[in-house]
């Protein structure tokens, strides 16, 4: 096998790898992806370990509705995804922390999680 040979036969290999890798960056960035679950707050819901299949098609196509189940940044932690359901919509008065009421901001959607024991509320 020739130097030449060789080399054209490397450039195509990485062409198809690179054509596989733009691909599959696409599915996983504008049709779904695949999360897995840790924590308790999504009980008896989510357990600790679910792998979801989140689709990334509907957000784009409809509005989020009041009871939606989304992947969304946690709030005091951007590098950490947290997995809630929407209770609350723009111009909704909530029940906050210290039972303060709170009006969900334009842009923004209430989250909680299933289980009432654990962790605090967060507007997102």
């Amino acid at each position: 096998m020739s130097f030449a040979n060789f080399m054209g036969k490397s450039i195509g290999f990485a062409g198809y790898v690179l054509q596989y890798a733009c691909v599959t960056h696409c599915a996983f960035e504008y049709i779904g992806d695949f999360v897995m679950c840790s924590g308790p707050s999504m009980e008896p819901t989510l357990q600790t370990n679910n792998i979801l299949f989140t689709e990334h098609i509907t957000p784009r196509l409809q509005r989020l509705q009041r009871g939606d189940i989304i992947i969304a940044k946690c709030p005091s932690n951007p590098n950490q995804n947290i997995c809630k359901r929407i209770t609350g919509l723009p111009g909704d008065k909530m029940r906050g922390q210290l039972l303060r009421s709170q009006i969900v901001p334009r842009g923004h959607v209430w989250l909680e999680g299933d289980n009432s024991k654990p962790p605090n509320p967060s507007i997102n």
